[in-house]
């Protein structure tokens, strides 16, 4: 056990936080909703829509989605991607974005035809313009649907290709990483960024850190099921450690680094669950606000960019920064030699320093002349 890990487990637990949240939110919110619902069929009956069809489509679809949440159908696909070894995000993922497809066509997955199928798909690609990325995922979820799930031998689906484009991400320098984690007012978030960035962390692998994955005698963090569900280790800087060791006895959960506060903000003792994605997502975007850097594309993975970029600038193998990341192909990794300046720099120097003894043609050195074509 670290050193780390003991200090925790021996460490007192507080006593069980009520939870009890009653219904009055929901009870408040109800006129608000109605507000909002009256709103807008006025303005579609102002503009000549039939604001009854309108909501009755709403309505159709919305029972639609509710109605695949709880289908056997849902659940059969849930059962198909655990056999697959899927992790619980593409499950996740898979599940809501045949939600969207099932309210757009306003019919079950399993009831379609492949015109349907097409007709969906040029959609989303036309109308919506989703990006490269959210289409690949799209795209995953209809092909494991209709492979695994409900069986159908259509060619639209071998046709889904999605168009690589190189994005180069955002990325900071070292001091501009730095005032951004510091800017951060709240002692917890700022000790979760600086450990996304520190370790090189996907925001999920960040938020379902333990206790027991702290390894102080290797100075190791031990990252479990991550993107594809792999584990893998990864070093654990001195100051970091530190930075956990002093967050963590502001809560001394058992189980968790960054344990959910609940909405008293009293509950990370006793917390069974991590920090929500939400909280953390938005923390980000008031700190990224409040610098000024609106425009820049800036996110909690833009420090996982971050992190690799300023490895390899430091000198770090690439083959070591892709096992630190947990990329699964070099490929992945080698997009953050667009980023930095510093190989290019080193290869202008190696190629001057070959040519350096080397001679013009014709003992034509300093003449201006110019030299013969090949």
């Amino acid at each position: 056990m670290s050193n780390f890990s003991a200090r925790i487990n021996a460490a007192p637990i507080g006593n069980s936080i009520k939870r009890n949240l009653g219904s009055s939110t929901a009870a408040k919110s109800e006129p608000a909703n109605s507000a909002i619902s009256n709103s807008a069929t006025g303005s579609e009956a102002q503009c000549g829509v039939d604001a009854k069809g309108v909501r009755k489509k709403r309505k159709a679809a919305s029972n639609l989605t509710t109605l695949f949440n709880s289908s056997p159908l849902a659940v059969r696909m849930r059962e198909d991607l655990v056999l697959a070894g899927r992790s619980e995000e593409t499950q996740k993922s898979y599940l809501r974005e045949m939600k969207k497809m099932a309210a757009y066509l306003s019919a079950s997955p399993d009831s379609i035809s492949e015109d349907d199928l097409r007709k969906y798909i040029l959609y989303i690609k036309n109308d919506l313009q989703l990006d490269p990325n959210s289409l690949k995922v799209t795209h995953a979820a209809l092909k494991f649907f209709y492979r695994n799930t409900c069986v159908r031998d259509w060619a639209t689906l071998s046709k889904l290709k999605v168009q690589n484009q190189l994005k180069l991400p955002t990325v900071l320098a070292i001091d501009e990483t730095h005032l951004l984690i510091n800017t951060i007012q709240k002692p917890t978030f700022q000790c979760f960024f600086w450990t996304v960035y520190s370790l090189g962390l996907r925001m999920q692998e960040t938020l379902h850190l333990q206790v027991r994955d702290i390894d102080s005698k290797r100075m190791l963090v031990h990252v479990r099921r991550g993107k594809g569900s792999k584990d893998r280790f990864v070093p654990l800087p001195l100051r970091t450690l530190e930075m956990l060791r002093a967050h963590w006895v502001t809560h001394r959960n058992p189980q968790w680094i960054f344990p959910c506060e609940g909405r008293n903000h009293k509950q990370a003792p006793t917390a069974t669950a991590p920090m929500s994605e939400s909280s953390a997502q938005l923390c980000i975007r008031k700190v990224v606000k409040q610098l000024g850097w609106d425009q820049r594309r800036i996110s909690t993975h833009t420090l996982r960019h971050c992190y690799a970029t300023h490895l390899l600038e430091a000198g770090v193998n690439l083959r070591q920064i892709q096992k630190y990341l947990g990329h699964k192909y070099l490929t992945t990794t080698m997009i953050y030699l667009h980023l930095t300046t510093m190989g290019e720099e080193a290869a202008v120097e190696k190629i001057n320093l070959l040519m350096i003894d080397q001679k013009p043609p014709n003992g034509q050195e300093g003449t201006g002349s110019t030299v013969p074509r090949a």
